[in-house]
């Protein structure tokens, strides 16, 4: 077992509390005006899939389970899950859709993705942090609208709603982050 400190907990990790495996689902650090800082943690049991918030102090130490993090290549999608391969040993296994949760939506044929696995099983999935999506719709511009933190809503092609600048309109190319569904800037390519 590893310690580390609560404030570096993030999405997809594998921590041990109280001797039972959680995945971490969300991790968010908060630093109140007044007060202490505090990691609020939503967790899902591995053993039983039991959702489970967890409220640390940032300093706090907590431990994170020997998880071997390992680069799969995504392949396809069926009845059984979500197949993925390892490029170096072309083994391959199959990662449940509750294991997946609502990351699924980002997964690309051919995307190399981080599996946290435990004893051959995959616990965890870490997506890239970035994904370059096409913008299906948008609301047209609307003139004289300043380009300061006004931002509209859009469809991406995976069927994710998110927020962009006015100047971005349908079948443009965008880089969205994967952790909150953000925009980042436009596609270079």
């Amino acid at each position: 077992m590893v310690k580390v400190i609560a404030s570096s907990v993030r999405k997809g990790n594998v921590l041990d509390v109280d001797g039972k495996l959680y995945v971490v689902l969300t991790a968010q650090n908060f630093h109140p005006g007044k007060g202490t800082p505090v990691t609020q943690v939503d967790m899902r049991r591995i053993v039983d899939g039991v959702k489970v918030s967890e409220r640390w102090r940032t300093t706090e130490q907590v431990e994170r389970a020997f998880v071997e993090d390992v680069n799969f290549q995504y392949l396809y999608e069926d009845g059984e899950g979500f197949h993925f391969m390892n490029p170096a040993t072309y083994d391959q296994v199959v990662v449940d859709v509750e294991t997946m949760g609502d990351q699924k939506a980002y997964l690309q044929e051919g995307m190399t993705c981080v599996l946290s696995i435990h004893e051959g099983v995959p616990l965890a999935i870490e997506l890239p942090r970035h994904v370059t999506l096409e913008i299906t719709e948008t609301e047209p511009v609307v003139k004289g609208q300043t380009a300061s933190s006004s931002y509209k809503p859009a469809m991406l092609a995976n069927g994710v709603r998110t927020m962009v600048p006015p100047h971005i309109n349908a079948g443009t190319r965008v880089v969205i982050a994967t952790e909150d569904n953000s925009y980042v800037e436009r596609a270079k390519d």
